[in-house]
């Protein structure tokens, strides 16, 4: 894992080594005002040298100019190091969850993902930054302040350096348990965001049945749960920096005892001492900084932890080696005895025999939970077959690349999601290259124009998170224009016309049927009367397709459809659908 985080700083290798040059210079600086002291004490002031008492001043007032230009650096092109590895990781988790299968985002809360991409990394930033910029300062520090401290007086520097293992195993030994508390409080952040998301999306719900309490309630369980988790994390953190700070205090103590007897026996002068208490103090900084990185890196490396459980989750639907490009398109669709299922459960489809020919309208109908919208969902290869084979124009679809099956497919579903932003935007989710001539006339077919033009700001009207702006057959005709938009050889309509008054319903069935002039379609219906004109029906229940024929054929058969259209009609419910 710190293999992998190391790669992240390739890409920015010129800032990284600016970077720890600029800490290098810092350490060295601090390292010589005590030197310095020493030789004004001893030397300089006794012998009443002004000249070179100025020389001095005047070259450690220079170390300090630069010490503050390289301060500078570091705060500064530190942090960008920080932020550009942040930018890297969070445009590296966005795009492969762009991969992952809908099964991934059936299974795990917004929420929870939400919090790995924006929380998680924001630590990592900090890591990024300051992780080898501490370590590097820390260890030219420890290192150079150990070889003055020797040059001053070996036995007094053995005797503070015997002190340093115990400081070591503290650390060590506090830091596992701070470790588990900060990734149990990740968890308590994600389920935190996951119901905040889940609240604030179903807000209009919740004020509908009168439940802002029962909203509330359920909000604060999982607040209080990360407040008591932060809490156990902090009395961990607390541990540690309190036992450290006391063990580097317990090192003054030990330097003002030992070398008051050695300055006591004559072992050591006025100026050797005040310069050996110096750097003590130069010495201590690092291990201050150490104490700080522990922190930094139970916070980061947590978070690069989770980063790296979705990065390390490998799609289940992916190119084939050989996978090739669709081109020229025709559009005959089979399906060879397909079933399927969702993790060796129930099987939602099972031997599927079905063929759609070029240009053909195929509607399949049947009762809820019968395996529709799925079979719809093989087809793009959102969901993988559990057995059997989908093949398009004879060619399998394992062996067509998956962005070019799916930009061959229009896909207009019963649950419209919009995003936030302008009319004109979403339309040209369809394709967004098009010229603003092809969003009026994709606008036009789907009979949306005429209302776009009456808002205040036209196409650039803005329409609300998941367009809660427009009223439901806005929405719907709005997701009609992106397919019209996009105009794809095949077009998958799931409830296209569900959320339609039935006067525009009228009108965008006909859109419908001139889009799919010369088109593969198929067609999710629950209302029977819009696929009357289809040149195929199935009726696909649980036990797999139980019928299949035109409109008329299937009503002379008296059977499942036939029982289901006059159940539109003369208001009843037959025993098959209950």
């Amino acid at each position: 894992m710190i293999k992998k985080f190391i790669s992240y700083y390739k890409p920015h290798l010129r800032l990284l080594i600016l970077d720890l040059i600029c800490a290098f210079l810092i350490s060295a600086t601090e390292l010589f005002y005590p030197m310095i002291t020493r030789n004004i004490i001893n030397d300089v002031i006794p012998n009443k040298k002004l000249k070179v008492l100025i020389i001095l001043c005047v070259a450690m007032l220079l170390l300090y100019i630069l010490k503050g230009v390289c301060n500078y650096i570091v705060d500064y092109w530190g942090h960008v190091l920080g932020v550009k590895m942040q930018y890297d990781m969070r445009k590296d988790i966005f795009a492969h969850l762009q991969k992952l299968p809908f099964k991934y985002f059936d299974e795990n809360k917004t929420g929870h993902i939400m919090s790995r991409i924006v929380n998680d990394l924001m630590d990592i930033s900090e890591l990024a930054h300051h992780g080898p910029e501490d370590l590097f300062i820390s260890v030219v520090m420890i290192i150079g302040s150990f070889i003055a401290l020797c040059f001053i007086n070996v036995p007094l520097t053995i005797i503070i350096f015997s002190l340093i293992p115990f400081l070591i195993w503290f650390a060590v030994s506090r830091r596992r348990n701070m470790s588990k508390a900060f990734k149990d409080v990740r968890k308590k952040v994600a389920n935190v965001n996951a119901q905040l998301e889940n609240s604030i999306s179903g807000i209009r719900v919740a004020k509908s049945f009168t439940n802002e309490e029962y909203e509330m309630a359920k909000f604060d369980d999982g607040n209080i749960e990360f407040k008591n988790s932060r809490t156990y994390a902090y009395k961990f953190m607390a541990e540690f920096f309190a036992g450290i700070h006391f063990l580097t205090n317990l090192l003054n103590v030990v330097v003002l005892f030992a070398g008051g007897l050695f300055f006591y026996n004559g072992a050591i002068d006025a100026g050797d001492l005040v310069a050996y208490l110096l750097y003590i103090s130069v010495f201590l900084q690092p291990i201050r900084k150490l104490t700080n990185f522990f922190e930094q890196y139970q916070s980061g490396m947590t978070g690069f932890e989770r980063f790296n459980e979705i990065m390390n989750i490998e799609p289940d639907i992916i190119d084939d080696e050989n996978a090739v490009d669709l081109h020229g398109v025709k559009g005959n669709i089979q399906f060879n005895n397909v079933s399927f299922n969702y993790d060796d459960k129930k099987s939602i489809l099972s031997n599927i025999d079905l063929k759609v020919n070029q240009g053909e309208t195929l509607a399949l109908v049947g009762p809820s939970g019968g395996g529709k919208t799925t079979l719809c969902h093989l087809i793009p290869r959102f969901y993988e077959v559990s057995e059997g084979e989908i093949s398009i124009d004879g060619l399998n679809i394992k062996d067509i690349t998956l962005k070019s099956l799916r930009g061959n497919i229009g896909l207009v579903q019963q649950d419209v999601f919009l995003f936030a932003g302008t009319i004109k935007e979403n339309i040209l989710y369809g394709n967004p290259l098009a010229s603003d001539e092809e969003v009026i006339f994709a606008a036009e077919k789907a009979n949306i124009h005429e209302f776009i033009l009456s808002q205040s700001d036209g196409y650039e009207t803005y329409i609300g998170e998941r367009g809660i702006k427009l009223s439901g057959g806005q929405k719907q005709r709005l997701s009609i224009a992106r397919v019209f938009l996009k105009n794809p050889p095949i077009l998958i309509l799931d409830e296209a016309t569900s959320a339609l008054d039935n006067a525009t319903e009228l009108i965008i069935q006909q859109s419908l049927e001139e889009l799919s002039k010369g088109r593969t379609t198929i067609v999710v219906a629950h209302r029977l009367s819009t696929i009357r004109n289809a040149d195929k029906i199935i009726v696909l229940t649980e036990k797999g397709i139980e019928e299949s024929g035109c409109h008329e054929e299937l009503i002379k058969e008296k059977g499942i459809y036939e029982k289901l259209y006059n159940s539109q009609f003369k208001g009843f419910i037959p025993d098959e659908v209950e």
